[in-house]
Formats: C-alpha cells, structure tokens, sequence
C-alpha cells in the first residue's frame, strides 16, 4: 500500500485535490482516504442504532446498507487506521493532513514543511510521482487481503 500525504493551509484546496485524485488513483488500485479533522469532532447521526451502540461503549459500530457499510471506530490513532486499510486490501492510502507525521508529502499551497515530494501538482503529476511516496509496511506477521489483479502499487 502506498501512502500519499496531502497538506496545506486550511482553504488551501486538499479536500479538492483529494476528490480528484481519488478516480484517478481508482483506476490503478483500491484507494482509502483518511482526513484528519483537527479540532472538529465528527458528529454521529443522533438517535440512529448505530450512534447508540458506539455511544453506549461499542468499540466499533458499523452500519450496513445495500452498497456500502460506514463504521465508527474508538481509536484516533492514525498508525491503526493505516493496518485496518493494509488489511483491508487498500493500495493507495490518502491521508489528508496529519502535519506531524514525516510520510513524503503532497504539499498544497505554501506551507513550510520537510518531506515534500511535490507542490501544488495536478493529479497527472502525482500519478507519475507515485514512486516516490512511502509503501506501508506492516507489522510483523501481519498479511493484507489477497487481491485478484490489485496489490501492484
């Protein structure tokens, strides 16, 4: 799994980066997002069973449809997040934000910062820099999913 770092100022135009990224990376394997939100707390939607059971202690609550499950899970760390994705099968992991981590980074705008890879990039610019962003390594013994066709990140 790849991971590609997005930072910036805030305004500064991740979000939207980001949204047009993710096709195109799409298009060459399985893509996980995380976004680190700051000093804002994501709000559950109140009075559903799945808000119920994450309120009442669950570590992990996870609401199920005919397309897709979303999931509230008692942990802010980023280095777990990064396994469940790797374990999950993901090949491109975009993390938004997340300042302080030293991964090889997009960089938006004209934050100082150390780790740049490339700044203010089109998508087809980082597509053909993706060689030069961090692969996950896992811990020890731990095995992403099997992948027909994917995992060539």
């Amino acid at each position: 799994m790849r991971i590609i770092q997005v930072v910036g100022s805030s305004n500064s135009g991740k979000t939207t980066l980001i949204r047009e990224l993710v096709p195109a990376l799409s298009v060459k394997g399985r893509v996980g997002v995380i976004k680190h939100l700051g000093d804002h707390l994501y709000d559950l939607s109140p009075g559903k069973d799945t808000t119920e059971f994450f309120s009442s202690g669950a570590s992990i609550s996870v609401g199920m449809d005919a397309e897709k499950s979303v999931a509230a899970i008692r942990t802010t760390s980023l280095d777990r997040i990064l396994l469940l994705l790797y374990t999950e099968g993901i090949d491109f992991a975009v993390i938004e934000g997340f300042k302080t981590r030293p991964f090889p980074r997009v960089v938006i705008g004209d934050l100082a910062t150390e780790n740049c890879v490339i700044r203010n990039p089109s998508v087809t610019d980082i597509i053909a820099s993706l060689e030069k962003f961090s692969l996950y390594i896992p811990p020890a013994g731990i095995r992403g999913q099997d992948k027909k066709g994917a995992g060539q990140a």
